[in-house]
């Protein structure tokens, strides 16, 4: 279970990441641009150790996924950023692939590769 919480871990980080890409402005504002090399650095960290036991299809799937949708959320609450509905139906379906995604049950959980 311990995989799982890396990889919320690495979205919630990977959310930050953006959303401080956003504030520095292009790279002009020294302290979130700090806050971009952060938060992808501890994201990707967490993905890694969550790809030690989670096969790469799943939870690149999932880290991506659910990224986006939490990037389209904080964009609408912290930036007032309006969705189309399009934008929104395409939301949707990221979190229902996702879902999806974390139903099936691949044959190597481990992520090893002992072939």
């Amino acid at each position: 279970m311990k995989e799982y919480f890396y990889l919320l871990c690495a979205i919630i980080f990977e959310v930050i990441g953006t959303t401080m890409l956003k504030l520095s402005d292009g790279f002009s504002n020294l302290a979130p641009s700090i806050g971009v090399i952060v938060g992808f650095g501890i994201s990707f960290t967490f993905l890694m150790f969550a790809l030690q036991m989670i096969p790469l299809s799943l939870a690149y799937s999932i880290w991506a996924g659910l990224g986006t949708a939490g990037t389209g959320l904080i964009s609408i609450i912290i930036f007032n950023e309006i969705l189309s509905s399009i934008n929104v139906i395409g939301l949707i379906i990221i979190t229902g692939v996702v879902i999806m995604n974390m139903s099936t049950k691949p044959e190597n959980q481990t992520g090893s590769n002992t072939g």
